[in-house]
């Protein structure tokens, strides 16, 4: 059956987005990695660029693990013995022993009793909030709180929800008050890293006000902390905005496979009760396949490095890295916000120039990423930079003068 009527119906929407500048066009394809060598950190061939070399500045591996030899190494020897994929969902025949030493390694690392690995965070945190949401639930949720946090509060259908503004915790102290009596049982959830603008939220805080309402609750005030940007980058050894914060455990942690550690997936780790009961009423758990054996194996390693002196002087690395790219960019007139965090957005405040310095920058041979609305607030247009582990400071150098052209070019 001809599709012409819907055809033209979905083209006039793609150029819509188009006019109004919120398409996200052409994806750039990378056709080859350069390992590092030579005092600089890894480049990128693109499709249609030629032999031209990019520095990345816009991948949330920030570690750089996802090129450790011993990662990789994990992985395929992994793949060899089970397989390329698990063939199965976990609860037919698709754990693998590798699915069950990641998640008990997970917990561990971050001082909670179970742990379950799913195909993606945002998969995690959907599960995670929609399972345990029911219409006595109340939901409260930071304004700029990733998608998967907002499309998880409209599919969860809760008795009430309340968007409290960015860091607003005197409004979220409030919110709860007035909620009391509402519902049974009120979640609140946030960002660790705020992934717009590397900055973060004071957990310590918000449990502290979570517990503060908590006897006005039945059935509790939960504290659910996306940390996937945090985990593997932020805090003394890498174990997120808790640690950062000096925060006692939240009561359920989200994180990612996907960034800092270098691989694939997402998981959640909390309670024995309550991951259990995840497993048996997660829809995207139960009906979907989980990550491979192969990138289990490859997660766990990850976990392991950084548990050890290569992941302690990785993590210096790059701290130094992006203390060394913020100072270069306050020193030329740039506005940042600034933070310890390897995410570094330029405050632009002005589409059409984001636009111009992120096609200056990619001539340069730099990619980055230019942040408009609605992604981020009219107003608050940015490029956002992400410092990675693998790289040096000659390419930071680099970068920096890079910006510096592509802010004097005409």
């Amino acid at each position: 059956m001809p599709m012409d009527r819907l055809t033209d119906v979905v083209n006039r929407l793609v150029a819509g987005m188009e006019e109004a500048g919120t398409a996200k066009g052409a994806e750039v394809v990378v056709r080859e990695v350069i390992p590092p060598r030579d005092g600089h950190g890894p480049r990128f061939l693109l499709e249609g660029q030629g032999d031209k070399p990019f520095i990345r500045m816009n991948a949330n591996s920030y570690l750089g693990l996802s090129l450790h030899p011993e990662v990789i190494e994990a992985e395929e020897v992994t793949a060899r013995a089970m397989g390329a994929g698990p063939g199965a969902v976990r609860f037919i025949a698709g754990t693998h022993t590798p699915h069950i030493e990641l998640e008990r390694g997970l917990a561990a690392f971050h001082g909670r009793e179970e742990g379950m690995i799913f195909s993606s965070a945002y998969a995690a945190v959907v599960s995670a909030l929609v399972s345990l949401t029911d219409k006595t639930t109340f939901l409260l949720s930071d304004e700029l709180n990733h998608n998967c946090i907002i499309n998880a509060i409209r599919m969860s259908r809760p008795a009430g929800k309340a968007i409290y503004p960015h860091l607003d915790l005197a409004t979220l102290d409030r919110q709860l008050d007035e909620a009391k009596g509402v519902a049974r049982r009120a979640i609140v959830v946030t960002d660790g890293i705020f992934s717009m603008r590397g900055d973060h939220a004071p957990v310590d805080e918000i449990m502290e006000i979570a517990r503060k309402h908590d006897p006005d609750y039945p059935e509790n005030v939960v504290v659910l902390v996306d940390d996937s940007h945090g985990v593997g980058s932020f805090g003394a050894t890498g174990r997120g905005t808790e640690e950062y914060t000096g925060s006692p455990p939240c009561d359920l942690l989200v994180g990612t496979l996907g960034k800092a550690f270098g691989v694939n997936g997402g998981y959640v780790v909390s309670s024995a009760p309550v991951i259990r009961f995840l497993r048996e009423s997660s829809p995207l758990y139960i009906y979907s396949n989980p990550i491979t054996a192969g990138e289990a194996a490859a997660a766990r390693k990850s976990l392991e490095i950084l548990q050890g002196p290569e992941g302690a002087t990785r993590l210096r690395h790059l701290r130094n890295l992006t203390e060394r790219f913020e100072s270069g960019l306050v020193s030329r007139g740039f506005e940042i916000i600034p933070g310890d965090h390897p995410i570094v957005p330029i405050m632009v405040r002005d589409t059409t120039e984001t636009r111009r310095l992120v096609a200056a920058l990619f001539d340069a041979g730099v990619l980055a990423t230019g942040l408009a609305f609605p992604v981020v607030p009219r107003g608050d247009e940015s490029i956002r930079f992400q410092i990675n582990a693998d790289h040096t400071e000659a390419g930071i150098d680099y970068v920096l003068a890079a910006l510096e052209g592509a802010r004097q070019a005409p």
